[in-house]
């Protein structure tokens, strides 16, 4: 227990708690005549979400490393459930219902995914600056990440990304092969976005490109293709300094944003508590990620190093995104807001993340005491 990162989880706890507050407020109005709602369903989640907080906390980091496999068989395994059984829902497959619940594998799929991608790159280490080595690590983290995106999901897909490139780079992979990928990577953008559409090849969904396409030409179609972030934008502004209060939050209560408790979660909140409440909620963020970064620099081994880096980036990445989109210098993906978007899958995901730097944070920092 005194090995444990205290400020990091003292700042997970308010910050959740924070965001029930806000959650509180946000669908207030949402279900007529149960104002509670959205609340109790994310309350079971933050109670679940602590159960496997604790598991994680518990069990040795190690022990993901020698079964790597196992962990990535088992993602791609319900990624794929996912594909050919879940129901469909406003033209998306991401879901699989459990009761009154719904289960969102690829949320859980991320901290499952760096934990598989580092095993496999540490147990490499003497090769690790072939490319060969480095080209088998890519091709393991493409696939659960493509299954993400014909789900289609892109936003979880591109968090898969970034998570992938955060555990290269701490795993010791050659600056010039990772401005390989990087090349790579941006050829693949542009074939994807302007030389195969061009060609009559669409990979994106519709809305997809709209919503791209509304982010590069903000002015485009404010009653259209840009209705969510010219709303977005509007609520964050009419909230000022101190916030228009629950009632009085026209554009999250009247239900002119869209979204406002998932996607546009942060404008909702920006608008009902005003400058001084996103600030709070910024620099809670802030000392989440900045702790989440320090267990990289206290884990015991490299393991445990390359893991915590890719569970602060895949954190700092959906922060950016998610926050960014709704002012409109990000576009618009569907990636939640961590502790704060309504939906029990990417809450306890996130929470199983803290647990698993708290466990390398903790036999991190019992290694440096024997030394």
């Amino acid at each position: 227990m005194r090995n444990l990162d205290w400020v990091l989880l003292l700042a997970v706890v308010a910050l959740v708690a924070y965001g029930l507050w806000a959650v509180d407020g946000i669908t207030r109005f949402d279900v007529p005549g149960d104002p509670n709602y959205h609340l109790d369903r994310q309350v079971v989640a933050v109670v679940l979400g602590g159960a496997g907080f604790v598991l994680a906390t518990l069990v040795p980091p190690g022990l993901y490393r020698r079964h790597w496999k196992l962990l990535y068989a088992l993602t791609l395994s319900f990624m794929l459930v996912v594909v050919v059984v879940a129901a469909e829902v406003r033209g998306a497959k991401r879901w699989i219902d459990i009761g009154p619940f719904q289960f969102q594998p690829s949320e859980f799929g991320k901290a499952a995914f760096v934990l598989a991608i580092a095993g496999f790159l540490v147990t490499r280490q003497a090769r690790i600056r072939e490319l060969r080595t480095v080209l088998a690590a890519v091709g393991l983290g493409v696939v659960p990440a493509a299954l993400v995106f014909v789900q289609p999901d892109l936003g979880t897909a591109l968090v898969y990304g970034a998570a992938l490139a955060a555990v290269l780079f701490l795993a010791g992979v050659r600056w010039l092969h990772l401005s390989l990928l990087a090349l790579v990577l941006v050829v693949a953008v542009a074939s994807v976005l302007w030389f195969l559409p061009s060609a009559g090849i669409e990979v994106l969904k519709p809305y997809q490109t709209a919503r791209l396409t509304g982010f590069t030409n903000p002015d485009s179609d404010p009653a259209g293709l840009t209705y969510n972030v010219t709303q977005s934008i509007t609520a964050i502004g009419a909230g000022g300094l101190d916030g228009r209060g629950v009632r009085e939050a026209s554009q999250t209560r009247l239900d002119y944003l869209p979204e406002h408790a998932t996607d546009f979660v942060f404008a909702s909140f920006a608008e009902q508590r005003g400058f001084f409440g996103a600030s709070i909620l910024l620099l809670l963020y802030l000392l989440v990620v900045w702790r989440a970064l320090r267990v990289v620099t206290v884990a015991g081994d490299l393991y445990g190093a390359v893991v915590a880096g890719g569970i602060a980036v895949a954190l700092l990445f959906q922060i950016f995104v998610n926050v960014g989109m709704t002012m409109g210098i990000a576009p618009v993906t569907g990636i939640p807001l961590p502790f704060f978007t309504v939906g029990g899958s990417s809450m306890m995901s996130n929470l199983v993340a803290i647990g698993l730097l708290q466990s390398i944070h903790a036999r991190g920092m019992a290694t440096l005491s024997r030394r």
